[in-house]
């Protein structure tokens, strides 16, 4: 077998196993898409305000700043040429938000991600990871040359076991938690964690990405909704989700930011973002305070969409926006996305390798800028599956 041929049979395994992917030319317009030729409702974006469709807002901060000043490219790594202003001022007002000493921005959750970790966790330190936590996180954990140890799922005492029995043999330790979990839906418990932060003088780096604009009175995620912004050492959160953006950020202490100003690569070597793009994120993100209804909604649609799926039998999880429904093997999610797609709706499977064997599912993405009649539709849909 020839070295092509052997990339073919491992397609072949991955179409046989059911978990082949493939990329989808969509065309947006609203809480709507059309793939095809078909219009369906989309229920698979990660717009859970509906802000990346909404008008008005474009409109109006295309009236307040002078976008025609803007450039499109910054050309240059932040350490070059591309630490233009406006990342400044968005560093300054994350940082004024949370009320910590200093914000940075990154390209993208992922940046941030793969890069935080690896520059801040050195040989002599341990990282403990819920084993749920999100790709990224996993990646960037692969590339530390600290230890890396996993708890079970929101298993808070497996992890006190760990620390118990580890703790003493490193210098620092890093605890490691999404906020909400962006597969399963699951909420942390911060509180608890911070409790056990204190208790075995470990940092705690939560990552936000999927809770900040959607928790939380003012939208700055499940830290704010549970009162431990202050104690919580590395927050990171992502912009192209509910903020309708792109890039990413960690709100930190002003030592750690230099720090990684200094050390960490995925910041170092990556062409900065665009003027335009950190702009529209700080109108956005200053914004928040004012969706406060919208996460009142989304709250609400979710609690409705959980309790259909139980009453029909289906195995669901999670206290948010994210609502898995599991439908066993890889067959099944992709069936069950074909009997969606033909009634309407785009909600997208996920599978194996992603999650595990037995658990693949449909992970509806909810988005509080849905109409209601577009939404009992979805309710009245699932309300009549056998």
């Amino acid at each position: 077998m020839s070295n092509i041929e052997r990339y073919s049979e491992k397609l072949r395994v991955i179409r046989q196993a059911g978990s082949y992917r493939s990329l989808h030319n969509l065309e947006h317009n609203g809480f709507l898409i059309n793939d095809s030729g078909e219009e369906l409702l989309n229920l698979t974006s990660n717009d859970y305000l509906g802000l990346a469709s909404n008008p008005n807002l474009l409109e109006d901060f295309h009236r307040k700043l002078d976008v025609k000043s803007m450039t499109f490219s910054a050309s240059s790594s932040r350490l070059l040429s591309g630490n233009h202003a406006h990342y400044a001022l968005l560093e300054e007002d994350l940082a004024d938000l949370y009320g910590k000493e200093a914000a940075l921005v990154f390209n993208s959750g992922y940046h941030a991600n793969i890069g935080i970790l690896p520059a801040l966790a050195g040989k002599r330190d341990l990282i403990v990871a819920d084993k749920a936590v999100d790709a990224s996180i996993t990646d960037g954990m692969r590339l530390c040359e600290a230890e890396l140890m996993r708890f079970n799922h929101l298993e808070y005492e497996d992890l006190r076991y760990i620390l118990s029995r580890e703790r003493e043999r490193f210098e620092n330790v890093f605890i490691v938690s999404e906020a909400i979990f962006g597969m399963s839906g699951d909420v942390a418990d911060l509180q608890q964690l911070c409790e056990i932060k204190r208790e075995y003088d470990t940092f705690l780096y939560i990552d936000e990405a999927h809770a900040v604009g959607v928790r939380g009175t003012n939208g700055l995620g499940l830290c704010e909704e549970q009162g431990c912004i202050d104690e919580i050492d590395f927050i990171t959160g992502s912009f192209g989700k509910a903020l309708a953006s792109v890039g990413a950020y960690l709100v930190c202490s002003e030592l750690f930011r230099e720090y990684l100003v200094n050390t960490q690569r995925t910041l170092i070597y990556a062409t900065a973002l665009p003027p335009i793009n950190v702009a529209w994120t700080r109108y956005v993100l200053n914004r928040l305070p004012e969706f406060y209804e919208m996460r009142v909604r989304l709250a609400d649609l979710a609690d409705e969409l959980r309790e259909v799926l139980h009453e029909k039998g289906f195995v669901t999880t999670g206290d948010s926006h994210i609502i898995p429904m599991v439908c066993g093997e890889n067959e099944a999610a992709v069936e069950m996305y074909e009997l969606l797609r033909s009634n309407g709706f785009y909600a997208m499977p996920v599978h194996y390798p992603t999650v595990p064997k037995g658990k693949a599912m449909i992970r509806f993405s909810l988005n509080a800028a849905i109409p209601d009649e577009e939404y009992s539709c979805l309710v009245d849909f699932l309300r009549c599956l056998e």
